[in-house]
């Protein structure tokens, strides 16, 4: 066997190089070099690791982003449909309404902006049309389950990847509660989250919203949220003859609407729309705005809400101081400094008519509004304080007159008639502004994340063709 040979001059160059490394290290001046680059080192690692912090705490505790996935609007069947004629022929029959009253009613509906097709409560054909509890929770279960199965349906979300249910309703709490019902009926996990609201007028549906999104971004065990928005319009029907509670008979009509918003980055490619901001203020530290809309007896003990002539004002002045904190944070900086210049201007005039400060442009903010469809009169009001166009209106006129004032869903069946005439783009930015008793003024700032299209569950699908009509 031959014995393997020894590469002599290979191992001649490993000694002499390891001979003149060990020359090296032990040099004054290359260790003094060596021990510099590792301080130096050191240091830099340190500062990075400080400068990188607030970059590790942003993206660990920012609020994650919420996302509307989907929602359904009720629309009853056609046999609740509420015409002139059915409504007239209810209250007549109603022994307890004096003949002025009903000459008031009369010219309120017409002055109304209400048409002919909205939606009345069952009792209201029913012969002995009696508003008792049974009939307000056949309202409620028609409303709320009917549009969840919508929801449920579209979303393909499973009743058990509930994490939150927000239901709420200004003057209906049954017990068990509404969201006991839904709990009950879809049979949801035992650690849901359950939230009820109540008395919160017609914008408890925007302060819905704004609720679930603030339990999403605060919590990162919870993903889906269920928000439920309805009204009881049975139990808020009026016998007496005090004239600003017959108002709440002649515009409040049927609607309830639910919605599915998640803080899942993952659903993002098939959520609608991304809530970037909401604003929600309360003026009810005056008593005037306070007393606006109030529930209350009458002289006979009849209990009702008066809506009082001084509410569009309230609306109006509330509505300014609402935008004054909202414009900031929406506007473009070209309308900011045109405002922030008229407002100089009118200081210096000191306060005359011709020189107050100027309205700042929210169309240049916002593609679209959903604008609370309180009634005729509350629409003018805002567009008189936004400067806002029939064009801008037109969508809040136009539910207004197809399903009357549905309280507190009003601004969802608004969305539906965007989305019905398919003139919402991906990117675009949307405001829905809502008033409540209190009062309140709410506002939802959305971003489209894909364009708008017409669900087949869309309430406005039969009849969108008729919109808009010229009054």
């Amino acid at each position: 066997m031959m014995k393997p040979q020894v590469n002599i001059q290979s191992l001649q160059i490993s000694f002499l190089t390891l001979l003149f490394f060990t020359f090296l290290l032990s040099s004054a001046p290359f260790a003094a070099t060596l021990r510099l680059f590792s301080a130096n080192l050191r240091l830099f690692l340190s500062c990075s690791a400080f400068a990188l912090l607030p970059v590790f705490h942003h993206f660990f505790t920012r609020p994650r982003p919420v996302l509307l996935l989907n929602y359904a609007c009720y629309k009853p069947p056609p046999h609740r449909k509420c015409s002139f004629a059915v409504a007239e022929s209810f209250v007549r029959r109603n022994l307890e309404f004096a003949p002025e009253s009903l000459e008031f009613m009369r010219n309120i509906y017409h002055k109304s902006g209400l048409g002919e097709e909205t939606y009345a409560p069952p009792f209201i054909f029913e012969e002995e049309g009696s508003p008792m509890l049974k009939c307000a929770v056949q309202e409620a279960e028609e409303g709320i389950f009917s549009a969840i199965d919508a929801l449920l349906a579209k979303t393909l979300i499973a009743p058990l990847d509930i994490d939150v249910v927000v239901v709420t309703c200004g003057s209906f709490s049954p017990s068990p509660s509404l969201s006991s019902f839904i709990v009950n009926r879809y049979n949801l996990k035992s650690d849901v989250k359950t939230y009820n609201l109540s008395g919160m007028g017609c914008s408890s549906g925007v302060i819905a919203v704004d609720f679930a999104a603030r339990v999403l971004r605060g919590g990162r065990k919870v993903q889906n949220a269920l928000v439920v928005i309805t009204e009881s319009i049975t139990l808020n029907w009026y016998n007496g003859d005090s004239r600003p509670m017959l108002v709440t008979n002649c515009i409040f009509r049927v609607g309830c609407a639910a919605a599915l918003i998640t803080n899942d980055p993952s659903r993002r490619g098939v959520a609608k729309m991304e809530l970037i901001d909401s604003l929600r203020t309360h003026h009810g530290a005056d008593d005037g705005a306070y007393r606006a809309a109030f529930q209350e007896e009458d002289d006979k003990g009849n209990t009702g809400i008066s809506l009082t002539k001084d509410l569009i004002r309230v609306a109006g002045v509330n509505l300014r101081q609402h935008i004054k904190i909202l414009a900031p944070r929406v506007l473009p900086v070209s309308q900011l400094v045109q405002y922030a210049y008229s407002v100089v201007a009118a200081a210096v005039s000191h306060g005359e008519a011709s020189s107050k400060p100027a309205v700042p442009d929210f169309t240049k903010a916002f593609e679209h509004m959903c604008i609370h469809t309180g009634g005729k009169a509350v629409i003018e009001s805002v567009a008189r304080v936004l400067k806002l166009s029939n064009e801008v209106t037109e969508p809040a006129r136009m539910s207004l007159n197809r399903f009357g004032n549905t309280s507190s869903s009003l601004v969802f069946y608004e969305l539906a008639y965007f989305e019905a005439k398919k003139r919402s783009k991906k990117g675009d930015k949307m405001w829905m502004l809502a008033f409540g008793t209190g009062f309140k003024v709410g506002s939802l700032i959305w971003k489209w994340l894909q364009d708008s299209n017409q669900d087949l569950d869309n309430p406005w699908l039969d009849c969108i063709h008729n919109y808009p009509f010229k009054a």
